[in-house]
């Protein structure tokens, strides 16, 4: 039903703008025109360009066909037969299990002109998507791995700098309720999840500082981008484009029009694609409301009132997804330490990365270890719904007497979001770390260490 749906979408739009030339050809020349044709609102065209593809013999057609598995069910059988004919493999019937393949074999490129029809058929769909994919735009990551989420273009809306209220005011929070916290300057906020989930996406300026949220509901990860850029006046500022690598959103900045990997923060389609940026992360904290508002009693928190209808009750959004072991997008999972949606944290470092399970924090456990070039500390949730981490600088630490205190040998230190205070003003700052999906993590950051150290003594 979906498929048909979209595809009824594909036809429609197709009997307008750029889209109508493909009625007007009478032949077939190449690869590029029978793609276009296959996706004719014209019945005869649209199989004249299915069978003239189905006979083609080179690989570089690929990339093609995997798309035409998605929009053509009525040619699902053949196109399958055809790709295992030119691959050798027998992946499944699906569209998503094609797309997984295709991941696995960066060696299979499409043919040159498959920017152009990936722009014909997104925009189709939504006129706006040309914005991000045209036929000479620039690009750091496969063209052919760039999926449609399901939604147009700011789809999924952004927050812009959304109103907040006391803590006291936000009645509308189950002691629970999972919260993203930042304290940024002595400015501290809370961010439902329940409110989140909807937007994916807060920009604000926390403590002075203009900041971006991201939040992936596909790979579980919310990160804290700083919208400053050096040699850049103003700061940049994103929303959903409604497009997904691997099963993970790719955010456009409004500057632009650029599309961003969301979870490593560089741009890597457009304008931008090859200008070495790359947005620092922020610490952000994955908490419940209790444990963030004894921390920060007077901190705010987002108010219902967003200026969108959504349903905003605790668990409503993408429950099932959250409750299922399953993908909703294609993605490769290659690295089986973990399930592909067990919930990890893991911390970038200069020199390093590496994630632990989140299981491993539970009851807020306290981790020494080591990643990259440094020695950290890591704080775990007593909820178990996230951590903290922090340098240590061969310390060794273990719990305090509450959440709030750790101590290393007789001396006390005292856990801040930006840093570890020691008793004679020592200051050991905090480190970007963040939960994620176990696929995402591992998909980005491939052979990247696992933690499994010994706990501290508690």
């Amino acid at each position: 039903m979906l498929r048909g749906r979209l595809l009824a979408m594909l036809l429609v739009a197709s009997t307008m703008g750029a889209a109508g030339a493909w009625a007007q050809s009478l032949a077939i020349a190449d690869l590029d025109d029978a793609a276009h044709f296959a996706l004719s609102a014209d019945a005869r065209e649209r199989r004249e360009g299915t069978e003239w593809l189905l006979q083609y013999r080179e690989r570089d057609s690929i990339a093609v066909l995997i798309q035409l598995l998605r929009w053509l069910p009525d040619g699902e059988t053949e196109i399958v037969r055809h790709l295992e004919t030119l691959t050798g493999a027998h992946p499944g019937s699906r569209w998503f299990d094609w797309m997984v393949w295709q991941q696995a074999h960066p060696e299979v490129s499409p043919y040159p002109g498959y920017a152009g029809f990936l722009a014909d058929v997104l925009g189709t769909l939504d006129p706006r998507f040309r914005r991000f994919v045209h036929a000479d735009v620039p690009y750091a990551i496969r063209l052919e791995e760039i999926a449609w989420g399901g939604v147009r273009v700011d789809g999924i809306p952004a927050l812009e700098h959304p109103e907040l209220i006391s803590a006291g005011d936000a009645r509308y929070l189950n002691a629970n309720d999972p919260v993203f916290g930042i304290e940024i300057n002595g400015d501290a906020r809370a961010y439902p999840l329940r409110i989140v989930n909807w937007h994916e996406m807060v920009n604000d300026t926390v403590g002075g500082v203009p900041v971006s949220l991201a939040y992936c509901t596909l790979c579980g990860a919310g990160i804290l981008f700083d919208g400053r850029v050096d040699g850049r006046d103003q700061p940049f500022t994103f929303g959903s484009s409604g497009l997904l690598y691997r099963s993970n959103k790719l955010m456009y900045d409004r500057q632009t029009d650029s599309l961003w990997n969301q979870f490593t923060g560089r741009p890597v389609v457009g304008p931008l694609t090859g200008s070495g940026i790359e947005l620092r992360v922020l610490p952000v904290t994955l908490t419940t409301w209790t444990q963030w508002r004894q921390r920060h009693p007077g901190t705010r928190v987002l108010s219902l009132d967003t200026g969108f209808r959504r349903d905003y009750g605790s668990g409503v959004a993408y429950h099932d997804y959250f409750a299922s072991p399953d993908l909703m997008f294609p993605a490769l999972v290659k690295d089986g330490r973990l399930s592909q949606k067990d919930l990890i944290f893991g911390v970038r470092a200069p020199g390093g990365v590496k994630a632990w399970p989140l299981a491993d924090f539970a009851g807020g456990t306290v981790i020494n270890d080591r990643v990259g070039l440094i020695d950290v500390v890591l704080v775990g949730d007593p909820q178990g719904r996230g951590a903290r981490a922090y340098r240590s600088d061969g310390r060794r630490f273990v719990r305090g007497a509450t959440p709030e205190e750790l101590t290393s040998g007789d001396a006390r230190w005292r856990v801040t979001e930006d840093a570890l205070l020691g008793p004679q003003g020592e200051n050991l700052p905090r480190l970007p770390g963040h939960v994620a999906y176990w696929f995402a993590w591992s998909g980005y950051f491939e052979d990247a260490e696992l933690g499994s150290p010994e706990p501290s003594e508690q």
